[in-house]
């Protein structure tokens, strides 16, 4: 007689005995109210270790230039580095009184930290985690970037986007006018994109005569922004429907169509076949094709999904639940263009309390 638990297990072993090298390296999660990195081994799947901090982490971010993972605690602005290779915390810097976000310098060898007191961004360097200088700003901003020749930044401010000049550490004239949230650099850095929510359109910048480019009207907010990884299509969804709005960031810049996917979708991630929307509210994901643009599966991944990222090797889709405390692992590398079989979940490995963020640092 067989049992309804062996049963259950059937399709689990089948999924292991296909057989599986893994990724080789760590996923950092942030656990927001467990005040803990953990170290996800994405060979065992399974935690490693949990470090904790003496705040609530809300961002990660992998160095690739050295061995170490570093968390952003906003409540008291600080910079926390994790050795990667051996899983434990290092040091750690009182940058601000209160952060908002943290974005690495493309070269490597420095942090960039926006402050909401003082009003600020603040350049880091990592060899000595120690504040090389700091910019004030007018207003608290809602988001920054920075361009990937490491020369210019902008920010989103309640008067405008700012670019700021990081060499002379310079902050331009505002430009613009609107209620503006993300802003992204193109990945040439000729062109800045700016999210104007309150117009629902993206605005686009010169990046060196800071002129307006053009508005595109969308068919949402503009809440949530991801590029594909080339750089050549931008992704984005929000408020308004339930899609996805494929935008050509190049040459003339065009909406080039709105694909319906998800409910209430909003982050995102892409690889160069595939894009993860996840639908918080009915705690699934929706994978899309981006040729042709159209959903090929909406898998149930857990309790209110939040953040997705994807390994190097774009073999595993990890999805952060944050209600239901679990990492949901989608092996996007078996995803097939057909509906017998669209999607693979892999597994779900419980992380902590509130998980929100992740980076992954290959070993």
């Amino acid at each position: 007689m067989i049992s309804r638990r062996s049963v259950l297990a059937i399709p689990f072993l089948a999924a292991c005995s296909r057989g599986t090298s893994g990724y080789r390296g760590y996923a950092f999660v942030a656990n927001q109210d467990g005040q803990a990195i953990a170290a996800l081994d994405l060979q065992a799947l399974a935690v490693a270790r949990h470090i904790a901090l003496d705040s609530a982490p809300t961002q990660v971010a992998a160095a690739w230039t050295r061995p170490s993972i570093y968390a952003l605690t906003p409540e008291n602005g600080s910079v926390h580095e994790i050795e990667s290779d051996h899983l434990r915390f290092k040091r750690k810097l009182a940058a601000v009184t209160t952060a908002l976000s943290m974005r690495l310098d493309p070269g490597g060898g420095a942090m960039y930290v926006l402050a909401s007191e003082p009003k600020s961004l603040v350049r880091i360097a990592l060899d000595s985690l120690r504040i090389e200088w700091s910019i004030a700003l007018p207003e608290i901003a809602a988001d920054f970037d920075i361009a990937p020749d490491g020369t210019t930044g902008a920010v989103s401010l309640p008067s405008g986007v700012r670019f700021i000049d990081l060499g002379s550490r310079k902050l331009g004239r505002a430009v613009g006018e609107g209620d503006y949230g993300a802003v992204r650099f193109r990945t040439d850095g000729l062109a800045l994109i700016a999210a104007d929510r309150a117009s629902r359109r993206l605005s686009i910048y010169d990046t060196g005569s800071e002129q307006l480019i053009t508005h595109l009207p969308l068919a949402v907010r503009p809440d949530h922004l991801c590029f594909k990884p080339d750089g050549g299509q931008l992704f984005v969804t929000g408020d308004g429907l339930d899609g996805v709005v494929i935008v050509y960031p190049f040459h003339t810049p065009e909406v080039a169509e709105t694909v319906l996917a998800g409910h209430g979708p909003g982050a995102m991630a892409a690889t160069d076949t595939y894009v993860f929307v996840l639908s918080p509210q009915s705690g699934d994901v929706s994978i899309m094709s981006i040729a042709p643009p159209k959903v090929l599966a909406v898998v149930s991944v857990g309790s209110d999904p939040g953040f997705v990222t994807i390994t190097p090797d774009e073999q595993y889709a990890l999805v952060l639940n944050r209600k239901s405390g679990d990492v949901a692992v989608i092996r996007a590398a078996e995803i097939q263009p057909h509906p017998q079989r669209p999607a693979a979940l892999l597994t779900m490995i419980p992380v902590g309390s509130r998980p929100v963020s992740a980076a992954v640092k290959p070993v």
